[in-house]
């Protein structure tokens, strides 16, 4: 977004962007503002929690992630410290200024006492609240999370990769080191979705991103028991939380993921949307997954291909999404335009002949 992009260059430093309660309100408010979406994504980073843990990283605008200690031995392992969600504040901040209306008050009141010089410093920080109050009850605030074996991905190779092999390799000649690694960040991924439920996300999203680098059956053992046991804990302490799983490039484990225990099941864009649906079966909601390539075509040929999706979806437990992020250079009128589409898309048309009551939303 240009906004995004003005802003970037005010403020260079992903880590400030992404670490600064202000900064992480206005940017996770810009894509309400433009195209008002049901959903609003706190603006974060899944490494975020890493220094909560006791490892430190940079980011680098050339190389990415850049972790300067990979984790690689039991000592090291042992070394880590247990998630200190103080040193998240910024996240939890963020949160509950974008779900509280007291908040809005409160802060007006103390502007409407304060000096002249304090309100003109402050001005910015008071229309962005003021906004805030406008998405509450109109649109659901999404959090999301690394899964273990992703973030583990990070920490074990110093940083971004092609090829995963130290992490791989450990798999074989360090087994133990890496469960003691996986098992430490599945227990602070835990406690750091709850923390961002307590704040006032109404959803989370777990990223496995690179998951889908893994044969299956290695995926069945490193990365799928961890995430298990992320979800059976939220599931116990915030039942009420619904869970989105995505895995990028998962069409070879879909029918491994759907007894997981999460709600909803995201299909990268490889994946055809009606066959997903019958590979995970009608007891989990799918989202997606449109191609972001997509957004670069004549706007009627991507109007098609939105209907053509929602149509192959069905007519229940489907949430319209594209199949992963939105790519660099997305032209903004596109964005615009599948909203716009979504917004007027009628089920009564697109499913005659299902009952009404058959069009069931996700819990």
């Amino acid at each position: 977004m240009a906004s995004y992009q003005a802003l970037s260059k005010r403020h260079p430093s992903f880590r400030e962007r992404s670490e600064t309660t202000d900064l992480i309100v206005e940017i996770t408010l810009q894509p309400w503002h433009a195209f008002a979406p049901d959903g609003v994504i706190l603006f974060s980073d899944i490494l975020t929690p890493l220094p909560a843990i006791g490892v430190p990283f940079d980011i680098s605008e050339s190389k990415g992630p850049v972790i300067q200690s990979p984790v690689r031995t039991e000592e090291q392992v042992r070394e880590l410290v247990p998630i200190d969600l103080d040193k998240l504040q910024f996240v939890g901040e963020s949160l509950k200024i974008l779900r509280s209306e007291s908040y809005c008050t409160a802060v007006i009141v103390t502007h409407r006492g304060g000096s002249h010089r304090r309100i003109a410093s402050e001005l910015t920080e008071v229309v962005v609240i003021l906004s805030v109050q406008q998405i509450d009850g109109e649109a659901a605030l999404l959090g999301f999370v690394g899964a273990p074996w992703t973030i583990a991905t990070y920490v074990v190779e110093g940083g971004m990769t092609n090829t995963y092999t130290n992490i791989k390799r450990m798999c074989h000649t360090a087994p133990n080191v890496l469960r003691g690694l996986l098992s430490h960040l599945a227990e602070a991924i835990s406690d750091y979705i709850i923390y961002q439920v307590n704040s006032g996300a109404q959803c989370i999203q777990i990223f496995d991103s690179w998951g889908g680098q893994l044969p299956p059956h290695v995926w069945e053992q490193w990365s799928k028991p961890y995430i298990r046991q992320i979800v059976a804990k939220i599931k116990t302490e915030c039942p009420h939380i619904p869970l989105v799983l995505y895995i990028n490039g998962n069409g070879g484990l879909l029918e491994r993921m759907k007894d997981i225990g999460v709600d909803v099941i995201g299909l990268d864009w490889t994946v055809d949307m009606a066959d997903g649906r019958r590979r995970v079966g009608d007891g989990i909601s799918v989202q997606g997954n449109v191609d972001p390539a997509y957004l670069f075509s004549p706007l009627p040929v991507l109007t098609h291909e939105i209907h053509r999706v929602v149509k192959a979806a069905g007519p229940k437990g489907h949430i319209l999404n594209l199949g992963h992020g939105v790519l660099q250079k997305t032209p903004e009128e596109a964005v615009a335009h599948f909203f716009d589409v979504t917004r007027s898309l009628r089920y009564d048309t697109l499913f005659q002949g299902h009952l009404t009551e058959e069009l069931q939303p996700v819990a």
